[in-house]
């Protein structure tokens, strides 16, 4: 193995504890959201700073909704401030932004801000930061699946046009290199529906931290852990 250190290209994170943080300090779950939101925005920058690429976070899952109505409502706000000041601090950083995963069940106005956030920041050149929101692995699969049966259902595409190469252009993060790095904090050991196919060969990373207190250090941990993986992909 090279001794070179090396910074993974794309490293995706599972945003995990806040509620967890919040009970510590007597405080209700959504506390521990907003404090956790607020932690992302400077996780964002020290990942630039490290010289990561791309970053995905799961934000919010398709399983989240069972979640009290409460919690889901305080998520929500939390997201819409989140989008609100996304436009002017991702210009200011050349941040490209992307949502992926359902936006059938978001509200009207969130959606929108999506939106344009998305077509504001498309053509910035830095950190390309892309927010898993009500998404579900499985889904995304599912969903890619149907597009493919109905193109080759229509006479679009034939048997020999499906490829892995062809199913990859087809999911929500189409043009976006698989994660290096799979990092979960607050000490669960489970990739709960997160980029099912595209960590097929990621290196997971697991810390006991809860999300509210994890800093660039941890993330410096992190990408250390990844230069001790020989990663070999299937080779020798």
């Amino acid at each position: 193995m090279s001794e070179e250190y090396k910074i993974p290209q794309h490293v995706a994170i599972i945003l995990d504890g806040n509620g967890r943080w919040a009970k510590k300090r007597h405080m209700p779950r959504n506390y521990g959201h907003k404090v956790g939101a607020d932690n992302l925005e400077q996780i964002i920058e020290d990942a630039w700073d490290l010289g990561i690429k791309y970053l995905t976070v799961y934000a919010f899952s398709t399983e989240n909704w069972k979640r009290s109505v409460e919690e889901v409502t305080g998520l929500m706000t939390i997201l819409r401030e989140f989008l609100k000041k996304s436009i002017d601090k991702s210009m200011k950083n050349n941040m490209r932004v992307s949502i992926i995963g359902r936006r059938d069940r978001l509200d009207k106005d969130i959606v929108a801000a999506i939106e344009e956030l998305e077509e504001t920041t498309k053509n910035n050149t830095g950190l390309h930061f892309i927010v898993a929101l009500n998404y579900g692995g499985r889904d995304e699969i599912t969903r890619a699946v149907a597009e493919i049966a109905a193109d080759y259902k229509e006479g679009k595409i034939g048997l020999e046009d499906i490829t892995e190469e062809f199913i990859s252009s087809r999911l929500d993060t189409a043009g976006v290199p698989d994660p290096d790095l799979l990092i979960r904090t607050s000490g669960e050991i489970r990739t709960s529906n997160f980029l099912p196919w595209q960590i097929s060969y990621s290196e997971f990373y697991f810390c006991d931290t809860l999300w509210p207190d994890f800093k660039k250090a941890d993330l410096q941990k992190a990408i250390d852990y990844y230069n001790g993986r020989d990663r070999r992909f299937g080779g020798v």
